[in-house]
């Protein structure tokens, strides 16, 4: 069974920094890949955080240089640093996860997702 379950949103000012965390059953954490996403009301689903196969971090170019993809595999747990936040970050944000690695691009292959968790960002 997939579990994905996202937490750490709220409400901050411009500039503010959260941290984001999805943590994941062990099976899914241990043989699933996983990576970060946003959606505004009416606009389409982004992908803004993965890690490639190689472990290195690919990031949207909205949030590269103020966003932090990382992990704990004590914890079963994929973390989303945000820093320097701004209103345009404001969305919901989900973890995702599947068994291939679609990064980015390919936000409708993932199959797995979690129930998100809300990020508002006041100017």
């Amino acid at each position: 069974q997939v579990r994905l379950s996202e937490s750490g949103g709220g409400s901050v000012q411009a500039g503010g920094s959260l941290r984001l965390s999805c943590v994941a059953s062990e099976h899914t954490y241990k043989s699933f890949y996983m990576a970060w996403f946003r959606q505004v009301p009416g606009k389409e689903r982004e992908g803004i955080a993965a890690f490639y196969e190689d472990g290195s971090a690919v990031y949207a170019e909205s949030v590269k240089g103020r966003f932090t993809i990382s992990r704990d595999n004590d914890k079963n747990t994929l973390y989303l640093q945000m820093n320097n936040l701004n209103p345009d970050d404001t969305a919901m944000y989900y973890c995702a996860a599947d068994t291939a690695n679609f990064g980015l691009g390919l936000v409708d292959y993932w199959g797995f997702w979690g129930q998100g968790t809300q990020v508002t960002v006041s100017s």
